[in-house]
């Protein structure tokens, strides 16, 4: 009988134990951060809360566990996002949706290390956040890598060769810049120039910046901004006259996202964007997608009276993260994980003087739940949710965009997959990737000047050094060369084959035709071949003989003219 007692004693502690291992806690708490008034923030504010609240109301997603997501608004200052990430840490904060900057994604991912809590953020889009550096930085949007490959593809596809990069100089930008240096020499490109811009910067100062864009030969541009900095940038752009037939715009998706987000487009503001190219991130058209934009107007009328807006792509991605969180916590309760906190430290040897950092403690599950985020699978408002094994959310995708008239056109899509084609990206995962060059296709642009005739993308630079020719003032056989003493103006065979030649090149040569001698006689050769080694000409266009001492000190072009005797 004692034995017995023991027996029944024994199985209801270890019973006992196993509900509180397998117990699921009442609530959750996770924290959100992001610039609330923001193209991002406004439309990821009521996407996020739209998904808490089909998750709460959903019993078969975190049965008899309420999720509650406390927001903090960074205010576009990365020192307040990184304040308000610290306390998340003092709160028994199992996971944040965020940060949107990627500015203040670098610095408080190695907070989030320390204390073992996951970020997933569906902002943050700088490349060099994929690294081994922050593993608990898990990137619920695409990767600025993707942009920047799909960028260089544009360019290739277009044949130039050089392109004008303006940027704002903080992580996001300098980064993104170096990820579009990398994918363009691997087309046989390059960023002849670069333009930083100081976040914040005046007018006065991007007014300088834009001056000397104006001054380089190439005239396709790629500007990399957030929607502050780059509608001022276009405004002054336009006023500079930088954005007439001849220029190439390429935004970034930041452009699109701000556009998408408003429900009326403002034609004033259109006319500086006329015959621009931008990227947007491709959510595919699924069951979740459709049930959110449906509500939409409901949701943004709940939740503020003073303004509207449309959802854009990185309102999606912000309700796919909440998904991702509520079903990587759903299987991190159903393997047996609870939520407890344990005392770091280094934190207790670390003076803290008035700071609180006893109070932040590390999450003892935060390594299992990120295998569990890293391990979800589901299909969610953007398309396919699963990440490979460099941490990237599977099958990045852009849309091409050209800004035509009062609104936007989509001329064709690019994928990582099949690089550019006019057929949408999901359709074509299920046949052979193409990546040849002659297979890559878009639609028709409609570029600066309603030109649908493809821009050169250079001119002769205003600040190049020109190349001094070298031209026989003669006074006979003046069909070859020919100089206007009084306009200076020189003319003749031998110049149009020169400029005609010079027009050929695939990149810009400026020069200018300097006369030597006087024209009342013909010049001595020699010395005008001497000017090349003096290094007074670069080099000389005329009727200039080949013979063989010539030779042994410049080189000649193959003869374009025969001379000889004519019978008639």
């Amino acid at each position: 009988m004692k034995f017995a007692l023991h027996f029944w004693g024994l199985f209801c502690c270890l019973y006992a134990l196993s509900k509180n291992i397998y117990a699921r806690p009442d609530t959750v708490s996770v924290g959100a951060l992001f610039t609330f008034n923001s193209t991002i923030g406004r439309a990821a504010k009521i996407a996020i809360s739209a998904a808490v609240n089909e998750i709460n109301t959903d019993s078969s997603i975190l049965p008899g566990t309420n999720l509650v997501v406390e927001m903090q608004d960074s205010n576009c200052s990365g020192f307040v996002g990184i304040v308000q990430a610290l306390q998340f840490m003092e709160k028994d904060t199992v996971a944040i949706i965020g940060p949107q900057s990627s500015v203040i994604a670098h610095v408080i991912s190695h907070v989030a290390n320390e204390l073992q809590v996951p970020m997933l953020s569906f902002g943050a889009t700088d490349p060099t956040l994929t690294s081994l550096q922050f593993p608990f930085l898990v990137r619920t949007t695409r990767s600025d890598h993707f942009q920047m490959a799909a960028v260089a593809d544009l360019v290739d596809y277009y044949g130039w060769k050089q392109v004008t990069a303006i940027y704002i100089d903080d992580d996001y930008g300098r980064n993104g810049m170096a990820s579009l240096g990398d994918e363009l020499v691997k087309r046989r490109a390059k960023i002849s120039f670069k333009a930083a811009v100081r976040p914040g910067a005046k007018k006065s100062e991007m007014a300088s910046a834009l001056v000397r864009v104006a001054l380089m030969e190439s005239r396709v541009v790629v500007l990399h901004a957030n929607p502050d900095s780059g509608l001022a940038l276009l405004s002054l752009a336009r006023n500079l006259g930088m954005t007439s037939s001849g220029y190439v715009w390429i935004a970034t998706d930041w452009l699109s996202s701000f556009l998408d987000s408003s429900p009326r487009l403002d034609i004033g503001l259109l006319s500086t964007m006329q015959g621009f190219l931008t990227l947007r991130q491709h959510t595919e058209n699924t069951r979740r997608k459709s049930m959110l934009a449906s509500k939409w107007s409901a949701l943004v009328k709940k939740d503020t009276v003073d303004d509207k807006f449309l959802i854009n792509s990185y309102g999606f991605y912000a309700y796919d993260s909440v998904w991702i969180l509520a079903y990587a916590l759903d299987a991190y309760f159903s393997r047996g994980g609870n939520i407890s906190f344990s005392n770091d430290t280094k934190l207790h040897e670390v003076g803290a003087g008035g700071l609180q950092l006893k109070a932040m403690t590390v999450f003892d599950g935060g390594r299992l739940l990120l295998e569990r985020i890293q391990q979800v699978n589901f299909t969610g408002a953007t398309g396919p949710v699963k990440f490979d094994t460099d941490g990237n959310l599977i099958r990045p995708a852009y849309d091409i965009v050209n800004i035509v008239g009062s609104g936007l056109r989509t001329v064709g899509y690019w994928s990582n997959y099949s690089g550019l084609s006019t057929s949408l990206p999901e359709t074509l995962y299920m046949k052979p990737a193409k990546r040849v060059r002659g297979d890559q296709k878009l639609h028709t642009v409609i570029w600066p000047g309603e030109t649908t005739v493809r821009p050169r993308g250079w001119v002769f630079p205003n600040n190049g050094i020109e190349l001094k020719i070298g031209v026989p003032n003669r006074a006979s056989y003046r069909q070859f060369v020919s100089v206007d003493n009084n306009s200076g103006t020189v003319r003749g065979f031998c110049i149009d084959v020169f400029v005609a030649a010079a027009n050929l090149l695939q990149y810009p040569v400026p020069f200018k035709f300097v006369p030597f001698g006087d024209g009342s006689q013909n010049p001595s050769y020699p010395d005008l071949i001497n000017n090349i080694l003096t290094n007074d000409f670069d080099a000389v266009v005329g009727d200039i003989a080949i013979v063989t001492n010539r030779t042994r000190v410049v080189d000649f072009t193959q003869p374009y003219v025969e001379s000889g005797l004519v019978e008639r």
